[in-house]
């Protein structure tokens, strides 16, 4: 055995030239047993392995360090934060994406200021593991940053921009989703309607209100993100828009079909509830 973790666990001779010999896809399989036998069996010659090869990453093919990062929180090690800031503003080595999932994976909050820099990467790849790497890191301040993202061509983009503010939270967070919502720049905006439940409680009275919008398109949105807070306060709203609401957005969506939709939707989600309580309460008891 030989040391080579981040804090010296011994790594076995044959783990490390496993990542070193043979051809690429027999190299790529060393690394796919190596996450099974970390994950598996917490075997800490395999982590310490996987170890070397995100400290010297250059010494690897860029194949076998985006597999091992694809998986990262397996073998997690805040020692590893050095390597990662340098791999994530290596753009020779370019492998800047995984470097982003590594650091969110291992909770390296010193990235953030590098993160931010890459949010106009040309790579789709990098923007879009970057703007997930931020939300996972969950930093407020990057909020301004993310913001005009929701407004980016592309949807995936536009969507994980979304997710990633819900994750981190906050009134500045919530202040650009609910910006986007008024402002809608683009016809379907289902992303927006689904984070903003996230908010709930303190979103459901601007939902509701958004509710009784005359643009139909707003009222149809606002009832799906009514459907997805699970709030009974919505239950009326829901049953009237259902029931007489008429409007048409500018794809051909009926309000009083969303707001039936969004009506399942919340009791599907308050009998979830009540289900999972239950069974704490009979957990408990026991």
């Amino acid at each position: 055995m030989i040391a080579g973790g981040a804090y010296g666990r011994a790594v076995n001779p044959a783990d490390l030239q496993g990542l070193r010999s043979g051809d690429l896809d027999t190299r790529e399989t060393h690394v796919h047993r190596l996450l099974d036998r970390a994950r598996t069996h917490g075997d800490e010659s395999a982590v310490a392995a996987l170890h070397v090869l995100v400290r010297d990453y250059r010494e690897f093919h860029r194949s076998l360090y985006s597999r091992a990062m694809n998986q990262a929180a397996v073998f997690a090690d805040p020692g590893l934060q050095e390597p990662l800031l340098a791999a994530l503003g290596d753009t020779r080595y370019n492998c800047q994406a995984w470097a982003a999932m590594g650091c969110a994976a291992m909770d390296i909050r010193a990235a953030v200021p590098q993160l931010v820099t890459l949010l106009d990467h040309p790579q789709w790849i990098v923007r879009g593991e970057t703007v997930t790497a931020l939300g996972r890191l969950g930093d407020a301040s990057v909020v301004p940053a993310l913001k005009p993202l929701l407004g980016d061509q592309a949807e995936w983009l536009r969507q994980r921009t979304a997710d990633a503010l819900a994750r981190i939270g906050g009134d500045a967070a919530l202040a650009a989703l609910w910006h986007e919502f008024e402002h809608r720049r683009f016809p379907r905006i289902g992303y927006l309607a689904s984070t903003l439940a996230l908010f709930a409680p303190e979103v459901v009275p601007r939902l509701l209100a958004a509710a009784g919008s005359p643009d139909p398109d707003q009222r149809y949105w606002a009832a799906v993100a009514l459907g997805s807070t699970g709030d009974d306060r919505a239950v009326p709203t829901l049953e009237r828009l259902m029931a007489g609401d008429r409007g048409v957005t500018v794809f051909d969506g009926e309000v009083r079909a969303a707001a039936k939709k969004a009506l399942r939707t919340l009791r599907r989600i308050q009998a979830a509830i009540a289900e999972r309580e239950s069974a704490g309460a009979q957990s408990t008891a026991r």
